[in-house]
């Protein structure tokens, strides 16, 4: 959950499932490490807007097939 009852949802795993990428394959695609990768699959962690888009390009998809932000009461 982000500030003001907002959520950003993701679909990292899925789409690493797809392309039978590891953890480790992707984190070293977009330069971070494997924990970070784990921590934004789970949501834990919100990655800024440059990681965001370096996610989406090492799919080859826009990053709004990757994350998705959904107001309070909007639902994911």
């Amino acid at each position: 959950m982000l500030e003001n009852g907002c959520a950003l949802s993701n679909r990292i795993r899925i789409l690493r499932a797809e392309r039978k990428m590891t953890q480790q394959d992707l984190a070293k695609k977009v330069g971070v490490s494997r924990q970070t990768i784990i921590s934004t699959e789970k949501g834990n962690y919100t990655p800024s807007l440059v990681l965001g888009f370096e996610i989406a390009n090492a799919f080859n998809v826009g990053i709004n097939d990757v994350f998705q932000y959904k107001k309070e009461g909007e639902g994911l």
